[in-house]
């Protein structure tokens, strides 16, 4: 058993924090304004939707610090061990000159009300620490999480784009005191289990891997929480108590990524950002699903691992996954065992997983040469939204044209992630053509019966679900016809 140490210890601008009283559910921005009186992050939405209280949170990756927005809204205080968190209060230059973001945005005309330019501000920050000269579409996304109701964000994507007129990165502060940052973060990795509070709101914060297996097996029915970001709103929304909560983000061996000829390999606690680029090198058909899951905040918290373990009928992977035929390895203490993933989930709420059992890891194959995919998220408006329906397809063609493999899965036309196993049935074995699909159209009542809710009706899920079939049987002819036009 490592050592226990009954403190919280983080970096706050230049501040070292060290707490032995956090309660479990006490988020980052409640500890800002309410605890610290920073309160240039602000409180719009209590969901991390409007990035208003948008932070950067400096985390050691592989030895290197790496900083990433994130919403304070949602991310627990207990959360942040040995992390170095940077509020917009910390921007400011000798004798009081604007940071260059800040001076860009003053320059384009980028705030009216002021509300939401802080978050606005330190969304824009973190692009300029990865992109010093971005692009309009990289501007563009690395706002997707920061609403702003006034501006029609013209002039705040402008300032994205000429922040390096106002200053040098190489002057920041950031940058210029990484090193100094590195040796002060890793001086806070000591080794140490974190054990803090009591009852609801005991926090556990497990030194390792083989620590969080001991720790879960012994309490399980303690709450595991890793990006929070849909934790964050069982508290700031549904004022559930989720205590005991153990932390898992620190932990380096479920941020662990291995790619091979057999397929990828992503740890627990791997977020959407850690994830994308190997996951869209080996399945560039994810690209458009990948860059509309949430905003840049909640890709930079929320992982992979999560959304299975979570369970939801909506989340975004575990169509595409299922389609692709992942499997997960659970762990309980030192015993592992894989389950495919469209097994994994039993019913609504329910999922294959023992008490202090835990997701460790998912393995996604390789798509085999000449195989079809796609995926298709439906939602409200384009950025930024849960999903209505989202619809995974992959098929397989033998020389002859025929479907020789089949699988479709959907997530929002049942109470889990569900495959489509009656329209495969229907497709498998015809030749992939207007006939086949319309059988698999036919098929779909079989397979799903939808409920109508705040996000579509039971009617609008239902077509769309067939019409979404018809799309991707079209966009495969294109795809072939594009391919023979490159022959010939």
């Amino acid at each position: 058993m490592p050592t226990v140490r009954n403190s919280l210890r983080f970096i706050l601008n230049d501040e070292d924090i060290e707490l032995s009283d956090v309660p479990a559910t006490q988020t980052l921005l409640d500890f800002l304004r309410l605890g610290k009186r920073l309160r240039g992050s602000k409180e719009g939405c209590a969901e991390g939707d409007c990035g208003a209280c948008t932070v950067l949170v400096g985390r050691l990756s592989g030895g290197r610090l790496v900083y990433e927005t994130v919403n304070a809204c949602i991310r627990f205080t207990a959360s942040l061990h040995g992390c170095h968190v940077v509020t917009v209060e910390h921007l400011s230059r000798p004798g009081d000159a604007l940071h260059p973001v800040q001076q860009a945005m003053v320059e384009f005309h980028g705030s009216q009300c002021g509300f939401c330019t802080p978050g606005i501000v330190m969304s824009l920050y973190g692009l300029w620490m990865r992109r010093p000269d971005p692009t309009r579409p990289e501007v563009e996304e690395a706002l997707q999480g920061n609403l702003c109701r006034c501006t029609g964000y013209a002039p705040i994507v402008r300032a994205g784009g000429a922040i390096s007129t106002y200053g040098s990165l190489a002057t920041d502060p950031l940058v210029a005191e990484r090193e100094t940052m590195t040796a002060r973060l890793s001086a806070l990795a000591d080794g140490a289990r974190v054990e803090l509070g009591a009852g609801r709101d005991r926090v556990i914060i497990p030194a390792d891997l083989d620590d969080l297996a001991e720790v879960y097996g012994a309490n399980p029915e303690a709450v595991i929480v890793a990006g929070a970001t849909d934790v964050g709103l069982w508290v700031t929304k549904f004022m559930r108590p989720i205590g005991p909560v153990v932390f898992i983000a620190h932990l380096a061996e479920l941020h662990r990524i291995e790619a091979s000829a057999e397929g990828i390999t992503l740890g627990a606690g791997v977020t959407y950002s850690e994830a994308r680029e190997p996951v869209l090198e080996r399945f560039p058909q994810l690209a458009e699903l990948w860059s509309r899951i949430g905003g840049g905040q909640v890709r930079n918290m929320g992982t992979v691992g999560g959304n299975i373990a979570n369970g939801s009928p909506i989340g975004d992977t575990p169509p595409p996954l299922i389609a692709l035929g992942a499997r997960v390895t659970l762990r309980r203490g030192g015993e592992r065992r894989s389950v495919a993933l469209e097994d994994f989930f039993i019913a609504y709420g329910r999922q294959d997983r023992q008490p202090g059992e835990f997701v460790e890891s998912v393995f996604i194959p390789s798509l085999p040469a000449g195989e079809h995919l796609a995926v298709y998220k439906i939602t409200k408006r384009r950025d930024e939204d849960i999903s209505a329906l989202c619809g995974a397809f992959r098929i397989g063609l033998d020389d002859t044209g025929q479907v020789a493999s089949a699988r479709i899965a959907f997530g929002g036309m049942a109470a889990t992630p569900k495959r489509a196993r009656a329209v495969e049935a229907a497709l498998v074995g015809r030749p992939w053509d207007d006939a086949a699909v319309e059988a698999g159209v036919a098929a779909f009542p079989e397979d799903y019966q939808p409920i109508t809710d705040m996000r579509a009706s039971a009617e609008y899920r239902m077509l769309t679900a067939q019409n979404l079939l018809r799309r991707f049987f079209l966009e495969t002819q294109g795809e072939a016809q594009r391919l023979e036009r490159g022959a010939a």
